[in-house]
């Protein structure tokens, strides 16, 4: 994906149309990686190819998570974006934060706001802390963030993520299509926010869905 080599999961046909999956960010990619991986092969099965590329500081980068911001993931995105010409860009919780320099149309899952993640990470840090008899608070913590790496959900994010983070909202991009998971309906995709589960899972059921739901996006922005 740059020029630390990091790794790209490619599926589909060679010469389809491609849908770049920018994957949850933290812990969270780990909850939904493999429910990613079959709607990948549910897109396949529609004849559309799709990239799952692990971020640089995550997944099996090997770029240090403390040298990862905001910033240049937007950047990293972009590009492959642009290198792979991908017909649709599909983001999903966090990566909304980093995909509004894709000159393509976009299609988001569940988007959420950077400072909705910082603090998910930062009650899982004070919880930890305190089952180890260690008291600590927010405040606490962020003031240690100015001016020292964090030590955040396994993650060591640098003061620049942290600021970056904490005001980071998804920003507008066209076209786009919005959807939620939970109960079906019309921008709602029937199933469950494994990113919310203790451990990694997978719902078959709700990868073929979005897989559909993508399809259809690209076929009304005319890409497929």
């Amino acid at each position: 994906m740059n020029a630390g080599g990091e790794q790209i999961l490619r599926h589909g046909p060679a010469k389809a149309a491609t849908v770049l999956i920018l994957p949850p960010l933290f812990e969270e990619a780990n909850r939904l990686r493999r429910t990613l991986l079959l709607t990948m092969r549910a897109l396949a099965n529609a004849g559309i190819a799709s990239l799952l590329p692990d971020l640089p500081g995550q997944n099996e980068s090997l770029v240090a998570t403390d040298a990862a911001t905001l910033s240049l993931w937007r950047e990293e995105a972009a590009a492959l974006a642009a290198r792979e010409q991908v017909a649709l860009v599909a983001a999903f919780r966090g990566s909304c934060l980093i995909d509004d320099h894709i000159a393509a149309p976009h299609w988001r899952c569940a988007p959420v706001s950077g400072s909705s993640l910082l603090k998910a990470m930062l009650r899982s840090r004070i919880a930890s802390d305190t089952e180890n008899g260690v008291r600590t608070d927010s405040a606490q913590l962020l003031e240690q963030a100015q001016t020292a790496p964090l030590s955040l959900a396994g993650n060591l994010l640098s003061p620049q993520m942290i600021a970056e983070l904490s005001e980071a909202e998804p920003q507008t991009v066209t076209p786009l299509r919005t959807v939620k998971i939970g109960s079906a309906s019309e921008d709602t995709i029937a199933g469950t926010p494994l990113w919310l589960r203790a451990e990694p899972g997978e719902d078959a059921d709700m990868a073929r869905t979005m897989a559909a739901d993508i399809a259809d996006w690209m076929q009304q922005c005319g890409t497929i």
